[in-house]
């Protein structure tokens, strides 16, 4: 007996469960219900059906055995045998906030759909253009699966969106005098920081209210999950627009192309789209400092690239150089609606350098520069096959979570099992590019660009 239990002091040692809020930690005399899905005649769940709160998710996979490991634990999404709603008093909502992403309208499409159709909620409302469409005096948009039924096949949000516009009050009295006890918030990490003072304040007023995020972002830049969704067609879309490049510089005298591609702090897009396409000879992040002049810089690889090749594509992050760009002092201090600055066009003022360049070492020589900017094509996009399965798990656990009683999570996947990880975990998290992994030394051994480090 004393060996079971210092396996057990020895696990709980090794094993770091992150602890997940529930609408019973702050409201007091919620009823426990059988789960709906028990008399659903398109489940029959048998037990193994149901997910416990002993099921969990560890990270991390890789570890070195030579040193001591200890994990991190997230609670394993899914539905539960139990919930604490009852599907004919739940009012849901669900916003879409910042910026366009592939998969938005499939993901309101499931939410609407597995709400309907798994636990038979019928009261869901769209709330238009974002948090500020909690209290603008808009009236919300009823939703039901006939209305919902080919939005998937749509590009953007049916429901609008719009940055900023965050009233934390203003919000939260806009929830409680609708009724809403469900609201689903889908946006990136702006919108994640917003949501958990939301959340904050929906806890202090001990009001039975679930909140959850569902994580999107087209630069792949939320931390902890695997990938946000439209990450993929994001990568696949940059594709064309490389293509592009390349033929136009390989059909000119010392031609470059130069794709300007999404990526405010971090480039994953930029980095996946040039392993993906080999057709990339340089590739520019906001992980990776560069510079222009002098050995070793981007112009004399370029230089020598020509030489070789007569001909050079040149991919590049909107978050990179941008300590490079003359400012005033008004732009250095400029913010957008969600807080973030104001980034000027590296696109452009590279192109404008690179024309500079060579006028100056290479006068009267025949140059061309053609500049691809398809950041609203890329973003505007309807979801791939691969996206679209993943808006509609993602969908589905967040609603299991959400009848089940949790609030302030995020869902997502990790190692390619889905979650429900703390909101305020998430809205911490980063996932920046790590120049010091596999995924960088490829890039650069299939480009063959410098490291732009300076003596």
């Amino acid at each position: 007996m004393a060996t079971n239990n210092q396996n057990n002091n020895q696990q709980a040692q090794l094993i770091n469960l992150q602890k997940l809020p529930h609408l019973s930690h702050h409201t007091q005399n919620l009823e426990s219900l059988p789960n709906p899905l028990q008399t659903n005649s398109f489940y029959h769940p048998n037990q193994d059906f149901y997910i416990s709160d002993s099921d969990v998710i560890l990270t991390p996979i890789a570890f070195d055995l030579s040193s001591p490991v200890s994990f991190l634990a997230y609670h394993r999404a899914g539905p539960r045998t139990r919930v604490i709603f009852q599907p004919n008093r739940v009012r849901a909502a669900i916003v879409t906030c910042g910026g366009l992403c592939p998969g938005l309208n499939t993901v309101i499409r499931e939410l609407v759909v597995g709400l309907w159709n798994m636990y038979g909620v019928r009261d869901i409302f769209g709330v238009k253009s974002g948090y500020r469409g909690f209290y603008s005096g808009e009236e919300p948009l009823r939703l039901d699966p006939k209305l919902v039924h080919n939005w998937h096949k749509r590009g953007g949000t049916a429901l609008e969106t719009s940055r900023g516009g965050f009233d934390l009050h203003r919000i939260v009295d806009a929830i409680q005098n609708r009724g809403y006890n469900q609201v689903y918030i889908i946006g990136g990490d702006g919108t994640m920081r917003g949501a958990v003072k939301i959340f904050d304040e929906i806890t202090r007023r001990k009001l039975n209210i679930g909140i959850t995020v569902l994580p999107k972002t087209v630069d792949n830049d939320v931390g902890i999950i695997d990938r946000s969704f439209g990450f993929q067609t994001a990568v696949e879309m940059a594709q064309q627009a490389i293509s592009a490049a390349h033929v136009e510089a390989e059909s000119a005298v010392n031609g470059i192309g130069l794709v300007k591609l999404m990526g405010r702090s971090t480039g994953h897009i930029a980095l996946f789209s040039t392993l993906s396409s080999r057709d990339v000879d340089c590739c520019l992040i906001p992980e990776n400092e560069f510079y222009l002049e002098g050995k070793g810089g981007l112009f004399d690889f370029l230089d020598n690239r020509l030489k070789e090749n007569s001909h050079a594509v040149l991919v590049v992050a909107e978050g990179a150089g941008q300590a490079l760009i003359p400012r005033t002092d008004a732009e250095k201090e400029e913010k957008d609606e969600s807080g973030n600055p104001v980034f000027l066009d590296v696109g452009v003022w590279l192109k404008s350098e690179l024309k500079k360049w060579w006028n100056r070492d290479h006068p009267g020589e025949l140059f061309t520069v053609k500049y691809i900017d398809p950041t609203y094509m890329i973003r505007a996009v309807t979801a791939n096959a691969t996206d679209n399965l993943y808006c509609t798990l993602l969908a589905n656990a967040a609603i299991h979570g959400m009848m089940a009683g949790y609030t302030g999570f995020v869902t997502g996947p990790i190692h390619g099992n889905y979650a429900y990880i703390p909101l305020d975990v998430v809205a911490k998290a980063k996932n920046e590019v790590d120049t010091k992994d596999h995924k960088w030394a490829w890039v650069r051994s299939v480009t063959n660009q410098p490291d732009f480090a300076r003596n």
